[in-house]
């Protein structure tokens, strides 16, 4: 299960990367026009619709790139399915053509069907029909609907099937997380904390906007972000923002934080890499308060983190709920938010966030490092391949003949079950351990093989691997 998570994590990398610039660009729109958000300034405008365009297309762009990570051969077919999948399930599924199938008024849950699990699930899907059909046999006279290109058909057809059984349960788990936020209303600051803790505790499947119109919204008469900027009436001093105030310390210090304890465990010779993620990350949600771009960075890699992650952002709540400190956002609570929070009619003691923003630093630096290196977990910066794979030189260039080697030392092509590589290995999944014969996989030039598991083999060859990698697949291939 934790390996399964941990590829789906690096299948995440790539669509994650592309995420920070896009926030910073939305944050620096939204500094020039905080009131109109681009209405009144026409490069606010520009600036808030080009971040936009990834940012709030952010579970397609996981669709694909699930897709294309947890497939076989990372082929581009598997990203097309996975875009197949999410087509047909948000579009079966959308407020539009529920309502005509219930004769009314669509459940609120399917307004919000587009969200990052819907994204995550569609990109399964498709790396799933990927691996399974992009080899499939058809009659002669279907010969042009076979291979890859029966993969979007058959795509279609599972997602149609997926969608059937969402149709019935989506309504019953959103309507769930509202009626649960609906209860913890009475709790005080001990509530606030609760919702602050589920709120980071679901985002990786995007049911957070169920609880945050429960809080921020008039769901339940509580409409905390408008009564806080005097929009609605019925706000309360010291009342009102309760439900905003607490996310303002780990957005602003607490994640930039952990994206420290994270580039400080990487390991040395993937520092830069690393920073290049976690830099721009944690700039992105100090600035602007987005902080997908940090937390799926290791959401998946390393789940622990993430739980206590949301426990931290619990605590933050409950903490700024009990003191005299309030304050807001209209977009996230980033700087900008912070900084504007000082003219909000409900605002108090805004300045005490710096302080309590600079104890959650602390907190999650010392804890997340205290936990990556106990536990070793892998986050960005930290993948299994030893540093000193990055050195190692093949003594030829020969990579057909090396790949070859390895597949005869793996017991032949049917014996395989799986082919994948990262930075320096290959790395394969057998059918039956007892065939593989490490002297003989060592004789093509191997710098060493590892036996992770019963039925995983890895073969350390260096930065190079890419290119035997292709080579060995073309072999399982052709065979």
């Amino acid at each position: 299960m934790m390996k399964t998570l941990q590829r789906l994590g690096k299948s995440l990398m790539l669509p994650v990367a592309c995420l920070p610039v896009a926030g910073i660009l939305m944050g620096i729109g939204y500094w020039i026009d905080p009131t109109g958000w681009g209405a009144n300034n026409l490069l606010a405008l520009l600036l808030i619709k080009a971040g936009s365009i990834l940012i709030d297309n952010m579970a397609v762009l996981f669709a694909v790139g699930v897709a294309i990570g947890m497939s076989q051969d990372q082929e581009g077919t598997a990203g097309l399915a996975g875009l197949i999948s999410w087509l047909t399930i948000t579009t079966m599924l959308s407020s539009t053509v529920v309502g005509l199938i219930v004769g009314g008024d669509a459940n609120p849950a399917f307004a919000k069907i587009q969200n990052q699990f819907i994204g995550i699930l569609s990109g399964l899907i498709g790396a799933g029909c990927y691996n399974k059909y992009y080899k499939l046999q058809v009659p002669d006279f279907l010969g042009f609907f076979g291979g890859r290109r029966s993969v979007a058909i058959m795509t279609t057809l599972f997602s149609l099937l997926v969608a059937i059984p969402l149709f019935f349960i989506w309504p019953v788990v959103y309507t769930a997380l509202v009626s649960f936020g609906e209860f913890i209303l009475g709790m005080g600051a001990v509530g606030a904390g609760i919702y602050g803790f589920f709120n980071r505790l679901l985002i990786p499947v995007g049911l957070h906007h169920a609880l945050n119109s429960v809080f921020w919204f008039d769901v339940a008469g509580v409409n905390d972000l408008g009564k806080f900027w005097g929009v609605a009436e019925g706000g309360v001093k010291g009342v009102t923002g309760q439900y905003m105030t607490g996310f303002f310390p780990v957005m602003m210090f607490g994640l930039p934080g952990a994206a420290l304890a994270m580039y400080h465990t990487a390991k040395t010779k993937r520092k830069k890499i690393a920073a290049g993620l976690l830099l721009s990350a944690a700039l992105c949600s100090f600035f602007t308060g987005v902080t997908e771009p940090l937390e799926f960075s290791f959401m998946f890699l390393a789940p622990q983190l993430y739980v206590v992650h949301a426990l931290l952002t619990g605590i933050s709540c409950f903490v700024c709920a009990i003191l005299p400190v309030r304050a807001g956002f209209n977009f996230s609570a980033g700087f900008v938010d912070w900084f504007l929070s000082f003219k909000a009619p409900f605002a108090e003691n805004v300045w005490m966030l710096i302080p309590i923003g600079l104890v959650f630093f602390v907190l999650y630096y010392v804890i997340f490092r205290f936990i990556i290196t106990k536990f070793d977990l892998k986050t960005p910066g930290r993948e299994d391949d030893q540093e000193t794979e990055m050195h190692i030189e093949l003594a030829n260039d020969d990579y057909t003949g090396m790949a070859r080697i390895i597949l005869e030392g793996v017991g032949g092509p049917e014996n395989v079950a799986s082919v994948d590589n990262c930075i320096t290995r290959l790395r394969l999944e057998v059918k039956d351990r007892l065939k593989v014969d490490e002297k003989k996989i060592k004789s093509s030039g191997a710098a060493g093989v590892i036996r992770p598991g019963k039925t995983s083999v890895q073969v350390v060859i260096g930065p190079k691997v890419q290119f035997v990698a292709d080579e060995f697949k073309k072999l399982v291939e052709d065979k």
